[in-house]
This record gives C-alpha cells, structure tokens and sequence, in this order.
C-alpha cells in the first residue's frame, strides 16, 4: 500500500497501520485488509468513484434488514473503512441454500414505490432511482433506457433500435410484482463471502426497492449460485411461472448493457444474441 494511503486510513482510525494486503476489489476502487497496532484488521477502499454512496447501501441493508453485510466504520468520499469478515468466495451447495434463504427473507423487506432515498451504483455506474408507482415504467426508463444511453452511443443503430422496440412492448414481457422489494443488486460470487456453509457477507451492494425477480435473473446470469439456490429460493418465496423461459432473458439486458458500456467486445455480442432470443 502506498504510505499516503496507509497514513489516511491511520489518520482515520486513530490507529497505527501494521501491514496491508491487496485484494480483489472490481472496478469502483483498489481494496486492502488492513492490520492494526490495537484492533483487528479492517477493509479499506479507496478510489475515484464517490465511496460514501456504498457506505450508505451497507448502512441501509443493516439498518432495514437482516442481510449479513460488513459494519461501515468510517466514510470519506474517496475512503471507505468497514470491518474485515472472515469468508471465502468458494461456495459449495450449502452456501448456496443459506444465499436463498437471506435474499428471500431481504426481499420481504418492501416500500410504496420503486426506486430508493437517493441514486446508487452499480459498479462505477449510477442507478437512478426516482420514486415511481411502476415496475414496468421504472425498468424501462431508469434501467434500460437510462444505461442504453451509455452503452450504445456511437454503437450500431440497429442494435438501439431492437432495444426500442423490446422496451416499447416490456408489458407484455414482464409484471409488476406484489409490492416492492428490497434487493441487493450485485450478487455475485466475489460478492458474496461464505465459512462451514454459510454466508458471512454480502458485500458491494447496488440497492433498491425493485422486482425481486431481477435479483434471480442476476444471480442466474452470473452463474454465482446454481439449482440449490433457485430450488430453496422457490421453497421461501416462489418463483412465478415464465420466468427461466422468458423474464429472467428481458432482466439479464441490463447488466449486459452495463457491461457492454464498461468493457465492450463480447458483452455486446451477448447483447445482441439475448434480444434475439426474445424475438427482437
């Protein structure tokens, strides 16, 4: 670690820095255990990307939830200290029943409205996240179209242009559900930390109230979790009809499009290949 930053995360802590080692910390920022002088380790971020907004997703599932997710312990907007969690990101069948079991009991959690108190991120990207009465409206205008306008800009108009035409018709493609959920947002193996078949923490949130199913689509797209968690995650909540034949396809466009717009090359390639399997 460099000094200035092992001498910021002293200064914030009002403890001595020990040692540091490097972790796996994504795209939002550089990540390290942190060793002490007088106190357990901690976990440090530092970056570019506004570090009090994740602080406040942490604070939030915490407060609002019984989700596992680290303590924040101090906030800067470019430092973020939270507890350190024992955990590995290797996850076996038994992790994967006891992920279900916290998502469904997070996705009990519910408001009025779709969206959240302020605009989050996923990754480097902003969420926004305006009140709104509609899933469908709020899918349509603060996911899809909102990111289709980072990710396509200056790419292929027709691929913009079949996003159009499935956005005009998401009615008949996905549902509004019961009444809003709060998710997580980015769960996903290296966001998720796990001891002797249970989940120690969910880390490197994207929160909002939304539909639950988006979660799953996430969760089924990124592979982090196989058949033991739908199969628990059905037995906790249900799992409506339609959804791996078709919804979790119409959900999975957005992470593709933020991926296309962070790294590009095959992500749009998947991109295109998904809005094909839906017809357009």
């Amino acid at each position: 670690m460099a000094k200035p930053i092992a001498d910021a995360i002293a200064r914030a802590l009002g403890s001595d820095v020990t040692g540091a080692t490097e972790l796996e910390g994504g795209r939002i920022g550089s990540v390290y255990r942190v060793d002490r002088a007088d106190g357990p380790a901690v976990v440090a971020k530092v970056g570019e990307t506004p570090l009090e907004v994740e602080a406040f997703m942490l604070r939030t599932l915490a407060a609002e939830s019984e989700l596992p997710v680290p303590d924040v312990l101090r906030v800067d907007s470019d430092l973020l200290v939270i507890e350190h969690v024992d955990g590995t990101t290797d996850h076996g069948p038994a992790v994967a029943r006891n992920a279900a079991d916290h998502l469904a009991l997070l996705h009990e959690n519910d408001a009025d409205a779709f969206g959240f108190e302020r605009d989050t991120l996923t990754g480097p990207v902003r969420q926004p996240n305006p009140w709104t009465d509609s899933w469908i409206d709020f899918y349509r205008e603060q996911r899809l179209e909102h990111v289709a306008n980072l990710a396509l800009e200056g790419g292929s108009p027709s691929v913009a242009e079949r996003l159009d035409a499935l956005a005009s018709d998401l009615e008949s493609l996905i549902d509004e559900p019961a009444a809003p959920a709060l998710i997580h947002g980015d769960v996903w193996t290296t966001n998720v930390l796990s001891r002797g078949g249970e989940v120690t923490a969910f880390l490197d949130p994207a929160t909002y109230y939304g539909h639950p199913e988006i979660e799953l689509a996430y969760i089924d797209w990124t592979g982090a979790f196989g058949e033991p968690f739908f199969d628990r995650y059905r037995d906790r909540r249900g799992i409506d009809a339609g959804f791996f034949e078709r919804r979790r396809y119409v959900y999975r466009l957005y992470p593709l499009l933020v991926h296309a717009h962070l790294f590009g090359g095959r992500y749009v390639a998947d991109l295109e290949a998904t809005l094909g399997r839906l017809g357009y």
